[in-house]
């Protein structure tokens, strides 16, 4: 029988139809706001396009939620523009300081997040910037200018729903089905290679990353339909499911555990009843129907390294208001607008100077774009039509970077979706000005020179500091039980976003950190799951020994363990009684703990 081969997309200009699709959305969302923005007379269309622009997801689901926390945080980011304008209003200097202590807070509030969530908490802090500084000599303008950009936001949110509609944007929904059982496929494989100890730790590591990288994919299903949030429901199920089977799946290739025939035995149980689990969520997904069990996927936060951020960002912030001040230029508060835009943007990405030097490369080009459509095509017309063919090779062209997998090329997509109309600033009737256009232009460019400047002088945390800092936490957390009523599963999955954000610092290239991280990764989930265990005997006869069991793994005693684990074993009825399954876990629990000391041992010793 010949095997076939898997059919390959349709492709236009070797790009897929999915890109150019997205593209073609883009641009009519983009015409359809400016067009509303025309007929409602607002004062900055190009606000609604912007908003188009920062909109621009492959999904429907991922748009829907996205705007709306664009518009949570905007409401926030004018509520903090008013109050900071209104306490401040006489003295220009507060409000500059007000306004980087309060981007500095909100970075902090993005990096305890993930996702469109941290993008709401940078947001609310650089539209402070855009309201608040860009008004700092009519503070009485304030609320006008919120309301204005609240209005055009509102209209570039409901433009882009409105044509993902017409259009059919695709459904996150199938894909994230789709995702999700392939990553079980490759569950089973490692699984399966770890049974023949075969199993290495860069496929568990990649299985990991890709599992709670999925995160808020599945928070933004929920917005997709009715069912939405039966759907995130699941998916979020079987994403826990999948790290706690992983889990099970990397025991069974710990050669030290293999001399205990008995936790073997209880390993390949354990192994089969997760993927039980992962099965029945993902019939659930399926079937759009509520799991079995409804499973959080919390996300690990550090909170040292999200106050070093937040420290950061605001001293760029300051630095730059210093040298804009000390330089007196008159028009400084549209620059810090941008450097507070690129900066908060840029610490939700793994490397806020590379963001930011992507973002330095991309002001020049989209300044000659915004020339050539400005002065060459458009040539002093008024006509909305020409307007919007003369729009469609820029935008269209900008948004088929989006979904490049290099973060260069999407970043520099994105720059120029946003700065184009920016630069350009339609209008009716347009107005050209080359004055105007080139005091734009410089302060783009200016904003991302200074903010790169400041970030050469403040360096970002780097990557090394990280890994030492979430190191350090992982080593510990010692504690059995959980935090916030999470069950075994649920903080296994917190863990595991934890060495998703040790890898984004680089930490596959550290092997001897890396090693450490998965040593306590192992040892806490088997300490929660002994914990869980011993919790169901504390009220039997055998209660004794449970809290003898708790308090040596407090103290890591490996010897008391053992013996706790034999005494359980003579009082088991059955190989398949409690007290054996828990003794079982109590033996892979203490091979977990010697396998740690041996690290800290060896460590040491270097």
């Amino acid at each position: 029988m010949v095997a076939t081969t898997a059919q390959q997309p349709f492709t236009i200009a070797r790009l897929p139809a999915s890109s150019w699709t997205l593209a073609v959305r883009v641009w009519l969302a983009t015409i359809l706001a400016l067009f509303v923005s025309f007929w409602l007379q607002l004062e900055a269309p190009f606000t609604a396009a912007v908003t188009v622009a920062i909109l621009a997801e492959p999904t429907r689901g991922q748009a829907l939620d996205k705007a709306a926390f664009r518009l949570t945080g905007t409401i926030v980011g004018v509520a903090a523009s008013i109050a900071i304008t209104g306490l401040f209003s006489q003295a220009r200097d507060l409000i500059l300081v007000a306004s980087a202590v309060w981007l500095g807070l909100c970075v902090f509030s993005a990096k305890l997040l993930d996702g469109n969530r941290a993008y709401a908490a940078v947001l609310s802090g650089y539209t402070v910037a855009n309201i608040a500084i860009q008004q700092i000599d009519s503070p009485q303008h304030v609320f006008e200018a919120s309301v204005e950009r609240g209005a055009a936001i509102a209209v570039g949110i409901v433009s882009i729903a409105v044509v993902n509609v017409l259009m059919s944007a695709p459904d996150g929904q199938s894909r994230l089905a789709v995702q999700l059982a392939a990553i079980h496929r490759r569950v089973r494989d490692y699984a399966s290679a770890a049974l023949r100890g075969e199993a290495d730790s860069a496929t568990f590591l990649a299985l990991l990353r890709d599992i709670v990288g999925l995160r808020p994919d599945i928070a933004s299903v929920a917005l997709e339909s009715s069912s939405g949030t039966v759907v995130s429901a699941a998916a979020r199920s079987a994403a826990v499911s999948l790290v706690a089977e992983l889990q099970v799946a990397r025991a069974l290739n710990a050669g030290e555990a293999d001399l205990e025939p008995k936790a073997s035995a209880w390993k390949m149980r354990e192994l089969l009843r997760g993927d039980a689990r992962v099965c029945q969520d993902l019939l659930a997904l399926r079937s759009v129907k509520w799991p079995s069990r409804l499973q959080r996927a919390p996300l690990y936060r550090s909170v040292r390294i999200a106050a070093d951020t937040a420290v950061r960002a605001a001293l760029w912030f300051a630095t730059a208001s210093t040298l804009f001040v000390w330089t007196g230029w008159s028009a400084a508060s549209a620059s810090l607008y941008l450097v507070a835009t690129v900066a908060a943007l840029g610490v939700t990405t793994p490397n806020p100077r590379v963001f930011t030097a992507i973002a330095l490369v991309g002001a020049p080009i989209a300044v000659v774009l915004a020339g050539i459509l400005e002065f060459i095509l458009l040539d002093g017309t008024d006509a909305f039509l020409l307007l919007a063919i003369a729009l469609a090779p820029f935008t269209i062209g900008a948004a088929l970077l989006l979904p490049s997998q290099s973060p260069v090329w999407s970043g520099l997509g994105r720059i120029n979706l946003i700065a184009i109309p920016t630069i350009l600033a339609p209008s009716n009737p347009q107005v050209y000005s080359t004055r105007h256009s080139f005091f734009t232009s410089v302060f783009i460019v200016a904003a991302a020179a200074v903010l790169l400047a400041a970030q050469m002088l403040i360096s970002p945390v780097s990557y090394e500091k990280q890994r030492i800092q979430l190191l350090a936490e992982a080593r510990g957390e010692l504690e059995p039980g959980n935090r916030n009523g999470e069950t075994p599963e649920e903080a296994t999955f917190r863990d595991a976003s934890r060495i998703g954000q040790f890898l984004s610092a680089e930490g596959a290239q550290d092997n001897r950190a890396i090693t450490k991280m998965l040593s306590c990764f192992d040892r806490s989930a088997m300490i929660r799951l002994c914990s869980a265990k011993l919790t169901q005997l504390v009220d039997g006869p055998i209660a004794p020994l449970a809290r003898q069991a708790h308090e040596a793994i407090v103290t890591r005693d490996t010897a008391t363990l053992r013996a706790v684990a034999r005494a359980l074993r003579d009082k088991a009825s059955h190989k398949n009684s409690s007290e054996a399954e828990t003794a079982a876990c109590l033996v892979l629990t203490s091979d977990a703990i010697d396998r740690d000391n041996g690290l800290d041992s060896s460590r040491e010793a270097t």
